[in-house]
């Protein structure tokens, strides 16, 4: 009979989802923060998150233990796996990163732990691909020596509100003992609710969709944007417009990039291809977000050939690489198909982000600057393409110091249309998506 509070709970992986989650349970139980990085686990024991996810007086004050011995993990009687699961070149699901784990806590598993995981992953995965690996490693059987639940993690890097506290956690237990527990323990933590999926299945399914669903209404702001762009109309003003109707979505265009939506819809459609069925749709959506960062280096160039500037040889400031605003995490990232599009054009790229580490930036391969606006450099063309904070906080006149002056207007690409006041600037081209 397993206890209705675990003795210990170890996370497996300290990234975006795993940190914060081991840190909150710290707070409830014993609890060991296990990372495969020793790297990693020494900047957190100097109180140091690369993410910003956990302040530095969070974690000095956090009884976490880290770790990265994969022994300590006998310790724990609930074991929590938050590891990537990203997909290949070829976009079909990578599960090496969940099978490593598994086979790492299989090897260390004892009788009576419950195994859940939060790895977004596909419907039956854990079910066929995580509980064979553990019960190989462990010699023990699933469902009578240990137990098995999931739990899909609903993170939202860099997001202050929507936090593990305020956000409903969905469980799910290979049995109704194990999803009560499960509801027990992860509700010391999750103050919004729990709610008890009834399969394991329809958890994994759950969270799947729930990017899917994001990634679609995205993909349909884009392809609108696009349309209006060449019919000659202004996509803001037609979606203020729409919005005055109370059940018109808020969504807006944008790259879509990121560790989640733009990977978690390949799961279900590899499922989904696996059983001889096609998703048009989620495919069609995946397609067109993924082809943005072409599009708006695009358009870039026809503003350069409009202002009247020598495309090649120009030269264009590119304002963020992270996959969205006031986060510094460049994974799967669509500003470094916007920058590959312009330089096949020609043009002379810099880039800044002053919230990427320096080793991040350097993946691009091209000219960083590590604060222009402090600078003499003079630019054709700039690109708005991740508006944190503090790019909003600059003022207009910073914005035009950095542009050319000329008797061609220079170029100024808005991505996300936050700075739309600079556009009545008779000395500039003003885009935006």
């Amino acid at each position: 009979m397993i206890a209705s509070l675990p003795s210990r709970v170890a996370v497996v992986g300290l990234g975006y989802v795993g940190l914060p989650l081991a840190t909150a349970f710290s707070k409830v139980l014993p609890t060991i923060g296990f990372d495969i990085n020793p790297d990693r686990i020494a900047e957190l024991r100097n109180g140091s998150d690369r993410n910003g996810e956990i302040d530095k007086a969070s974690l000095g004050a956090s009884p976490l233990e880290l770790t990265f011995e994969p022994s300590q993990l006998c310790r724990a009687s609930l074991i929590i796996v938050a590891v990537p699961t990203p997909v290949d070149k070829a976009k079909r699901p990578d599960l090496s990163p969940l099978i490593h784990a598994s086979r790492l806590i299989g090897k260390n598993l004892t009788a009576g732990t419950i195994v859940v995981y939060e790895s977004t992953v596909y419907p039956g995965c854990t079910e066929e691909v995580c509980i064979p690996v553990l019960e190989s490693e462990s010699g023990l059987t699933a469902g009578r020596d240990f137990k098995i639940g999931y739990s899909p993690e609903r993170v939202n890097p860099g997001d202050t509100e929507h936090t593990l506290e305020t956000v409903k956690k969905i469980v799910a237990g290979q049995d109704a003992e194990t999803g009560e527990v499960l509801a027990t323990v992860y509700g010391l933590v999750a103050k919004a609710g729990i709610h008890q999926a009834s399969s394991i299945r329809v958890a994994e399914a759950a969270k799947v969709i729930e990017n899917i669903q994001r990634d679609l209404n995205i993909a349909l702001m884009n392809e609108l944007a696009v349309l209006f762009h060449r019919i000659g109309l202004d996509t803001a003003e037609v979606f203020k417009a729409a919005r005055s109707k109370w059940n018109f979505l808020p969504f807006e265009p944008g790259l879509v990039g990121g560790h989640c939506i733009p990977v978690d819809p390949y799961y279900l459609t590899h499922k989904a291809q696996e059983i001889d069925y096609h998703p048009d749709v989620i495919l069609a959506g995946r397609r067109i977000n993924d082809s943005m960062g072409v599009y708006v280096a695009q358009e870039t160039i026809k503003l350069l050939i409009k202002s009247g500037k020598i495309v090649r040889g120009a030269k264009a400031l590119v304002l963020g690489a992270a996959f969205k605003e006031n986060v510094c995490d460049v994974r799967n990232t669509r500003v470094a198909e916007l920058i590959q599009e312009l330089q096949s054009h020609g043009v002379d790229v810099a880039l800044t982000d002053p919230l990427v580490a320096c080793k991040d930036l350097e993946r691009f391969k091209i000219k960083v600057v590590s604060n222009p606006f402090k600078g003499s450099e003079k630019y054709d063309a700039v690109i708005l393409s991740v508006p944190h904070r503090t790019f909003r906080e600059q003022s207009i006149d910073a914005y035009m110091n950095l542009l050319a002056n000329g008797n061609e207007p220079a170029v100024f690409v808005d991505i996300k249309g936050v700075l739309g006041e600079i556009r009545v600037n008779k000395d500039l081209l003003y885009w935006s998506l």
